[in-house]
């Protein structure tokens, strides 16, 4: 009885619930999520796809937030597909660190055109707002590509347009750090460039003239409001919580979310934790899952036989560390605050999937109906639903390309 009742105080301090699941919803909400186009602007799981063993095709449910996303928890939770990301942590900006990052990107860029190949009957590549549409109507899922940091494009810019050519139609600036393009809003040495570097704001203008649609979640305030000024189109923010519920650099204030609206763009809100509450930072914690990592290696290249003994080690020092975790509650108090702020024609979501999204009650995928379910709750109507889940950002992708369209014509 004592051990049980000590793993129910763990549980009680990780935050850990069995919560709700998809199942739970009403019939209504499941109706009203089903005949929405849903679609998520930010699905890291291209980190998953050259990992041994692992495939989209499968279901990974028992590696919990180790994989969130695969076609059967996509079905599960109507997720008809989003935004697959080229993401590259920032290394060195040296030569040898760019031409990394440039390797790296196009690895990544090559591994999600292979998961589409290799499953070309249930996924196609979308290049635009129209392809969604067609593609979503005959049963696949949809997969648009973005980039999550420009460290690729560093050794050569120019690389832009064969991204672009290959299907890239969303661009983050950057990430956690600052780079040759634009200062981070977590960078610790503070801003570099006082927002957009001239690089930046050339590479700007490459995305405005090709149709590639501006994302400035990870970016300082500076870079948001140089990309409002400075773009021909409307941008975004993929994943993107709220300041005025959890004050986060990484988060946005009300007055940038109304200028964003404003200008006919959107924010899709993150379901990140640490950006969702106060998350204290655990040395111990810290030191344990560092060792851990070395010790198995990169979650993205381990093998399926390894994968038990790794998350058992990690649940441990979770266990004898524990952090209150964010929940489904704390998702939709952000989103909600947004929705108020920005108006139901400017929100979107953007949960940071497979790159360490997902709250209790909102662990994957599969749950996604629950947030359809508290949006009916909370008074919003079936079309400001359609188009939360996926018609503001087709609206603007729609906007961004027939702007390149325009500027084309202009120039020539």
């Amino acid at each position: 009885m004592k051990a049980f009742s000590q793993l129910i105080g763990v549980v009680a301090l990780l935050g850990l619930s069995s919560g709700s699941s998809a199942a739970d919803v009403s019939a209504r909400a499941r109706q009203v999520h089903d005949a929405a186009l849903v679609l998520d602007t930010h699905l890291d799981t291209p980190a998953n796809f050259r990992r041994p063993g692992w495939s989209i095709a499968d279901d990974h449910q028992h590696e919990g937030d180790l994989s969130q996303v695969d076609l059967p928890r996509m079905k599960a939770g109507g997720l008809d597909g989003g935004f697959w990301v080229v993401y590259t942590a920032q290394g060195a900006r040296d030569e040898a660190g760019k031409q990394a990052a440039r390797d790296h990107g196009l690895e990544r860029l090559t591994s999600i055109r292979e998961m589409l190949a290799a499953h070309a009957d249930e996924f196609e590549l979308a290049l635009t707002a129209d392809d969604a549409e067609r593609i979503a109507a005959a049963g696949k899922r949809i997969a648009f590509i973005s980039m999550e940091n420009a460290a690729p494009l560093a050794s050569d810019p120019t690389l832009l347009t064969a991204y672009h050519r290959l299907g890239l139609r969303m661009l983050g600036i950057t990430h956690v750090r600052n780079n040759d393009f634009g200062d981070s809003s977590t960078d610790p040495k503070g801003a570099e460039w006082n927002g957009l570097s001239p690089a930046g704001k050339r590479l700007v203008a490459e995305a405005n003239r090709m149709g590639i649609v501006l994302d400035a979640s990870h970016a300082s305030d500076a870079v948001f409001d140089q990309l409002l000024e400075l773009s021909t189109a409307p941008i975004v923010l993929s994943h993107t919580s709220a300041d005025a519920i959890h004050d986060h650099p990484r988060n946005i204030d009300d007055e940038r979310i109304r200028r964003l609206a404003a200008k006919g763009g959107v924010i899709h809100v993150n379901a990140f934790g640490a950006y969702l509450i106060p998350t204290p930072r655990i040395p111990a914690r810290v030191q344990a899952m560092e060792a851990l990592s070395k010790k198995y290696g990169p979650e993205g290249r381990m093998p399926a036989d390894r994968v038990p003994a790794y998350l058992a080690e990690r649940r441990a020092i979770e266990a004898r560390y524990p952090v209150k975790r964010a929940s489904l509650e704390d998702y939709m108090a952000h989103l909600l605050h947004i929705l108020k702020v920005a108006g139901p024609e400017h929100v979107g979501i953007g949960a940071d999937w497979d790159g360490g999204g997902g709250v209790v009650g909102l662990e994957d995928v599969s749950a996604l109906p629950l947030i359809t379910e508290r949006l009916l709750q909370a008074g919003y109507g079936e079309q400001d639903i359609r188009n939360i889940w996926g018609g503001n950002l087709l609206r603007v992708l729609r906007r961004v390309q027939e702007a390149a369209v325009v500027s084309e014509a202009e120039s020539s």
